[in-house]
């Protein structure tokens, strides 16, 4: 039996020419020309899943060919195009065919494919009907999403769906003033109602006394407005009013609003069907002690345009009043019974003409009442 040595040299170079061949084959696919490759056949049970195109496949050429053909069992799952592919010309490529039951699920395109163009493919054969594209952005959303109006699917029940209050009409009445003056025998009243939003209302106030002895006159000032916002601070008014104690109707207009350090301040004007104009000027306070206890000194002006001896009214500055009450708020503060003292003046000429009638010139009173809001 003979035994033969071979060198180590002879082994090297053998494994180095079996290495050499699959590079080869390679390096032939780069530049390899499908120009003229005809597909159209019946490629339906084509088997590509063994292919190795990870080679560099950047100069190839596909302008050429022709896969009008049916394709539509091609099995490409084990296809490998993670090479450079970026160079690859598809623009003549003819994919009119069927290749609705094409397999692409195992192919591998990592590679790099930037450049490929494929402005002259014809797909118009190519069934997506059962392409899944939920994932991207406008699909459906995961189950687990939050509803778009954060109701999670719950319903709203018997009051249905909220809104924004801004956009609601609401209403309120608020009562300023409902109380007894001892030393004058009345009740003085002063209240004003609204309906609508936080942009436009129509309001209805009134203001007066009301005497409890002898012929228990109602002198009261009455208007209905629409009220509007003009700033921050400041609301406007402008409507109709009526006077009881001159017995005329009037045009309003007015400014109602906070001054600074938190003072309510009002100015409303009346214009009479005879001419007369009055101004009402008014500015309250109210000095919170604690919650519930507040101190609220409040003044108020009347002038005239001109003179009016029948009502006992003179030209400019008429009259003064001035009132301080501690209330005490209850109920969410929309419940609040004071006492207080309210002190009134005549003013200029009007002070003659009281006296003209036997009417008292200066006055002062202990009140009590209580005012809400609701």
């Amino acid at each position: 039996m003979k035994i033969y040595k071979v060198g180590l040299p002879f082994i090297g170079m053998s494994s180095l020419i079996l290495l050499m061949s699959p590079l080869a084959n390679a390096a032939e696919m780069s530049h390899m020309d499908h120009g003229s490759m005809d597909m159209s056949g019946d490629m339906s049970d084509m088997d590509h899943s063994g292919m190795d195109m990870s080679g560099d496949m950047s100069d190839m050429d596909h302008s050429g060919m022709d896969m009008s053909g049916d394709m539509s069992d091609m099995d490409h799952s084990g296809m490998d195009m993670s090479g450079d592919m970026s160079d690859m010309d598809h623009s003549g490529m003819d994919m009119s065919g069927d290749m609705s039951d094409m397999d692409h699920s195992g192919m591998d395109m990592s590679g790099d494919m930037s450049d490929m163009d494929h402005s002259g493919m014809d797909m118009s054969g190519m069934d997506h009907g059962s392409m899944d594209m939920s994932g991207m952005q406008g699909g459906e959303p995961p189950a687990d999403a939050r509803s778009p109006d954060y109701s999670n699917g719950v319903p709203y029940g018997e009051h249905g769906k909220p809104v924004m209050m801004g956009s609601l009409p609401l209403w309120g009445v608020s009562v300023d003033d409902l109380g007894y003056q001892f030393e004058e025998d009345q009740i003085n009243y002063e209240f004003d109602t609204w309906y609508g939003t936080d942009s436009n209302r129509v309001s209805l106030r009134s203001e007066g006394s009301i005497q409890t002895k002898d012929e228990k006159e109602i002198d009261s000032l009455t208007s209905l407005s629409y009220w509007k916002p003009l700033s921050i601070f400041w609301n406007g008014e402008a409507g109709i009013a009526y006077d009881t104690e001159n017995d005329k109707p009037a045009v309003m207009a007015g400014i109602v609003g906070t001054a600074p350090y938190f003072i309510e301040t009002d100015a409303r004007a009346y214009v009479y069907t005879d001419g007369q104009v009055r101004l009402d000027l008014g500015a309250e306070y109210e000095w919170r002690l604690d919650q519930h206890w507040v101190v609220i000194p409040e003044v108020e002006l009347t002038a005239f345009s001109k003179d009016d001896t029948d009502n006992n009214i003179s030209k400019g500055f008429n009259e003064l009043e001035t009132e301080v009450r501690l209330t005490y708020e209850t109920l969410s503060r929309q419940l609040a019974p004071y006492v207080g003292i309210s002190y009134e003046t005549a003013l200029s000429d009007a002070r003659d003409l009281r006296r003209q009638e036997d009417e008292a010139v200066d006055s002062s009173s202990v009140t009590a009442g209580v005012k809400f809001w609701f």
